[in-house]
């Protein structure tokens, strides 16, 4: 394909569209998904990847080293593997136990590194780490899966194809902890470093090396069961696996916490749709690619299920999308001249939110050399917004949320469902949830995620003030009001900022947050179990560490 250069000339979809849940909560994973930017910095640098240690017994427990070697730098995951009673797996947070834990090392850890790690990863929050560890993870087996596949290879036979699919993964993470917590470095120590400088790049190579792990475990275990006999898993069933994730809740409120962040990571992804929007034409080989992607979407939606009832609406109608896409593809739509932007025009009036997010994901893919640049784009420093503008006047303040934050000052914050909800952080766990208002204690600790409600507070505040006064003036007596304050002058040159929808309202649906938040990690196969957590699959089809340098880059996603 010939490279493109095309400045963003079309305007970014509107933040009015893109910034509701309904449509933040239908997003796919994209190239500009951090797994994906990951293995490209990855294979651009010429990593390479061993695995040093091996120290696991007849019963599957004991403790290996996997590592990335770069050109400056190497990260090594320390892996513990634990012999775990089927009665205490759980994928819950308040788990003490797992089949195997995690903590991924700046460097290559010493002897006494692992003897240290070896007393604290196994408890995870009951431990500590250093700033020499990056991320602390833990990881369930799969049980059904694990066992039919150990059964298979231990008696030289492949693994039944039907039941791969069905669940993709032989283990599920259940926590990838980074930048801090638990004594872990700090997010401040990774800036600068080439290929850990984006978002959430150490936990996702955390991941991908997990998922080494886990099939390594397998057929380690297929070993000493079969003897001889024992095979490996053949290598294009091999990278069918992926590594799960079980998410609830306490990932939630990350995207409302960092607005400046948020905005990063949305202005990237709609610079790379209007990038391809303002192309004139669609060459032979961009047609071919893509419709490649459309090909792997589809048969992607044949083999994603769930159980969540609003989830299955969503999956039948997206599978529903992908026909009536492929039967528009069929009338040459791409010949005519800016193809991109008029598919997109088209899949507005005639598919799904679902679909369209899918459409608005394929017609990346063929235009690596023209988007990629933006992962650069998606970390910002955050410290830069913190500081309030007090010589700003109450007048300019009202202005601004007149044009910025109408839609949250529309909304009506009185009645019994508009403020059903209340944020909060559990004291067992410092981990977030979500409690009923009118029927449940504790909204005195309610915590500040309720935008919307605040804002119109603030608007309505600051009517008793003359247009002249100053910000500051207004802070000092009225101090509740600065957090509001903060949001609104941080949403000036950041329209993406916010989540254009009342966060305590009855019908919220926080897995739509977490969709949107997984979507950018790079997940696949949505399966929400409630409206509050929901699994996952990363890295699904992805080429293992031996592999990366050999296959066709970013060759994964749609294959």
């Amino acid at each position: 394909m010939e490279d493109q250069i095309a400045p963003a000339t079309f305007a970014l979809r509107p933040a009015s569209d893109v910034m509701r849940l309904a449509r933040m909560g239908s997003a796919h994973q994209t190239r500009l998904s951090f797994m994906r930017g990951l293995l490209r910095s990855l294979r651009r640098e010429g990593w390479g990847f061993d695995r040093p240690i091996w120290n696991i017994d007849d019963a599957g427990v004991g403790h290996a080293v996997y590592r990335a070697i770069g050109p400056r730098r190497s990260y090594s995951l320390v892996a513990f593997a634990h012999d775990l009673p089927d009665e205490m797996r759980s994928d819950r947070v308040i788990a003490t136990a797992w089949d195997a834990t995690f903590a991924l090392f700046d460097g290559t850890p010493t002897a006494e590194d692992i003897t240290r790690l070896s007393q604290n990863v196994p408890k995870q929050e009951a431990g500590r780490i250093s700033d020499r560890e990056l991320s602390l993870s833990r990881a369930n087996r799969s049980v059904r899966l694990w066992s039919h596949v150990v059964d298979r290879l231990a008696v030289g036979e492949q693994p039944d194809e039907e039941q791969l699919e069905a669940v993709g993964y032989l283990m599920r993470t259940t926590a990838v902890y980074g930048s801090g917590k638990f004594g872990a470095a700090d997010r401040a120590v990774l800036a600068g470093r080439t290929v850990m400088s984006g978002p959430f790049r150490a936990e996702m190579l955390a991941v991908w090396l997990i998922r080494s792990f886990s099939l390594d475990l397998v057929e380690h275990m297929a070993r000493i069961r079969g003897g001889d006999r024992a095979v490996r898993i053949e290598p294009q069933m091999r990278r069918r696996l992926g590594i799960g994730n079980s998410t609830g809740l306490g990932m939630a409120p990350f995207l409302i916490n960092h607005p400046a962040l948020l905005n990063a990571w949305m202005t990237a992804r709609e610079t790379a749709i209007a990038r391809v929007r303002a192309l004139p034409a669609a060459d032979k080989q961009a047609k071919a690619h893509f419709m490649a992607c459309v090909a792997g979407a589809t048969r992607n939606v044949e083999g994603w299920h769930s159980e969540h009832p609003l989830q299955r609406e969503k999956l039948a109608a997206l599978r529903d999308d992908l026909d009536q896409l492929n039967a528009h593809l069929a009338t040459d739509p791409l010949a005519q001249s800016q193809p991109w932007d008029a598919l997109l025009y088209w899949s507005e009036g005639a598919l799904s939110t679902e679909g369209q997010e899918q459409v608005v994901a394929l017609i990346l893919e063929p235009y690596g050399d023209l988007v990629d640049d933006l992962c650069a784009d998606m970390a910002t420093d955050e410290n830069a917004c913190a500081r309030i503008e007090g010589t700003m006047t109450v007048g300019a303040l009202r202005t601004l949320i007149a044009q910025k934050y109408n839609w949250a000052t529309a909304i009506d914050h009185a009645p019994t469902d508009h403020c059903a909800r209340f944020w909060y952080v559990s004291e067992e766990k410092l981990e977030p949830r979500l409690g009923q208002r009118h029927e449940e204690p504790g909204a005195e600790r309610e915590e500040p995620l309720d935008i919307s409600r605040a804002i119109a507070a603030l608007d309505s505040a600051l009517v008793d003030d003359g247009n002249a006064t100053l910000l500051a003036d207004f802070l000092m007596r009225n101090p509740d009001h600065r957090h509001a304050v903060r949001r609104v002058q941080i949403a000036v040159s950041r329209p993406y900022s916010e989540i254009r929808d009342n966060l305590i309202d009855a019908a919220m649906l926080p897995i739509d947050i977490l969709r949107c938040k997984l979507a950018f990690f790079g997940a696949t196969r949505f399966d929400p179990r409630s409206d509050r957590w929901v699994r996952i699959c990363l890295y699904r089809n992805a080429p293992f560490p031996e592999e990366l340098a050999n296959m066709p880059e970013d060759s994964w996603a749609y294959p």
